[in-house]
């Protein structure tokens, strides 16, 4: 093997021999509905995974989690942080025993509270969480029933996993080079009590797994596994996807089974994520595991026959296993990489000048925050559509030792992409209240 090659997709946790009945690191984190609003925090749902070395079951797990407003901290918490000791601000609420480790996990936008996952075998799972019973996570308990099973891809499906924001649609990619996509309309019931799943009455519950769904299209165009898979924000029949062999396509379902445009060389690597913009459904993100994220416009994908993107975005160290767009501004998005960054990007800040000192000159161009609390690669992160300029981050710690946390919730300061003269003003009011109080008795 070419010891300059890139390497190949690596997203799974490796086992600790020192804490071997531990829950090992999730592989993805999300947000789900905010259940409460107070005067200095919200309640909200947390999706995550505890994955094992097999001495207890793997779980997806269901958590309440208070999140602070901004400007908020009580004393005491600051002056008793551990970072190596639990957050008293996530809470279990509930536990699903998960058949195998839970490889990504994604909600229904229509409704958050049914969600989709995909663990080492061809079927994605889909759970409605609330009426899911709470289970204890014990060796030789028997893993929960999922409401659907989806069937369709011919090997394993890991990490391509899509919701469709305007309908009840679920997209996958897998190691068989496909894409598939099926509907769960009919299977959502209208009421609101008891589950929101329908019992299924096709007499294809074939066994106790649960009932199974047929894919509505299979899609094929690319060469190796399909890395990740996003449908277009404004369309439930538009959708793109990424795979190893450094392609980029884009689909539509009312025109067949075959590739719209099949972007070849999107990048010089293995394509490892993508995220349209949900802002303008023109634009389209892709990282790869030749350390950059890359920006491009549909309506100009190709030049020469090969990838043609608007920008590229060099900033990481590795691999980029994640980009997702920010839900609180069009040009902003954020990329995480096996280098242990989160970075924060807007593209607005692309060739604008920029105050001399606002930023280091060596720092690339459109980077304008970077979180560096990780130790290890961040595997997946999110942004809290509820709670603006909020992320969840996870990131897989196995090698490392001191802390540092798998999973982190943070929120940049204000003072960062607020409008200047709005931060000056306020700095400068601050620093008189600060002059005033200081020149007292």
């Amino acid at each position: 093997m070419d010891p300059q090659a890139p390497k190949k997709r690596g997203r799974k946790p490796k086992p600790k021999e020192d804490k071997k009945d531990e829950p090992q690191p999730s592989l993805s984190c999300r947000w789900g509905p905010q259940l409460e609003q107070a005067t200095y925090k919200n309640r909200q749902r947390l999706y995550l995974s505890e994955q094992t070395d097999g001495s207890v079951p793997n779980t997806l797990v269901i958590a309440n989690c208070e999140v602070v407003k901004p400007r908020v901290a009580a004393a005491e918490h600051i002056s008793q942080f551990n970072e190596e000791a639990r957050s008293p601000f996530v809470k279990k609420y509930k536990t699903i025993i998960h058949p195998g480790e839970v490889n990504r996990i994604r909600e229904l936008p229509q409704n958050s509270k049914i969600v989709a996952t995909h663990t080492d075998s061809p079927d994605v799972l889909i759970w409605d969480v609330e009426a899911q019973p709470n289970r204890h996570a014990v060796l030789g308990a028997n893993h929960s029933r999922p409401d659907l099973i989806l069937t369709g891809h011919q090997d394993n499906a890991e990490f391509a996993l899509a919701m469709c924001p305007t309908e009840p649609y679920v997209l996958s990619g897998g190691k068989d080079k496909s894409v598939v996509l099926w509907s769960i309309q009919d299977h959502i019931a209208s009421s609101s009590g008891g589950s929101i799943i329908k019992q299924n009455s096709e007499g294809n519950d074939k066994n106790a797994d649960g009932p199974t769904v047929s894919p509505r299209g299979i899609y094929y165009g690319h060469e190796d596994t399909v890395e990740d898979v996003t449908f277009c924000p404004s369309s439930a029949q538009e959708f793109c996807s990424v795979g190893d062999d450094s392609c980029l396509i884009l689909w539509d379902a009312r025109v067949g089974s075959s590739p719209v445009v099949k972007v070849e060389k999107a990048h010089n690597a293995d394509l490892h994520c993508v995220d349209w913009n949900p802002h303008d459904d023109n634009y389209i993100l892709t990282g790869s595991a030749d350390n950059s994220v890359r920006m491009f416009d549909r309506r100009n994908l190709t030049s020469n026959g090969v990838g043609s993107p608007i920008h590229k975005f060099e900033g990481h160290k590795a691999a980029v296993l994640c980009v997702q767009w920010s839900p609180d501004k069009s040009s902003v998005f954020g990329s995480s990489a096996e280098d242990g960054l989160l970075n924060i990007w807007d593209y607005d800040k692309v060739g604008k000048k920029v105050e001399q000192g606002a930023r280091s000159p060596s720092a690339p161009a459109g980077l304008f925050f970077q979180h560096a609390g990780h130790r290890d690669e961040v595997v997946d992160f999110h942004w809290n559509s509820s709670d603006p300029w909020t992320v969840v981050s996870v990131s897989d710690d196995c090698d490392t030792t001191g802390g540092g946390g798998t999973l982190q919730i943070w929120r940049m300061s204000d003072l960062i992409y607020r409008p200047e003269d709005e931060v000056l003003a306020e700095l400068d009011k601050f620093k008189s209240h600060v002059v005033s109080c200081a020149s007292k008795p």
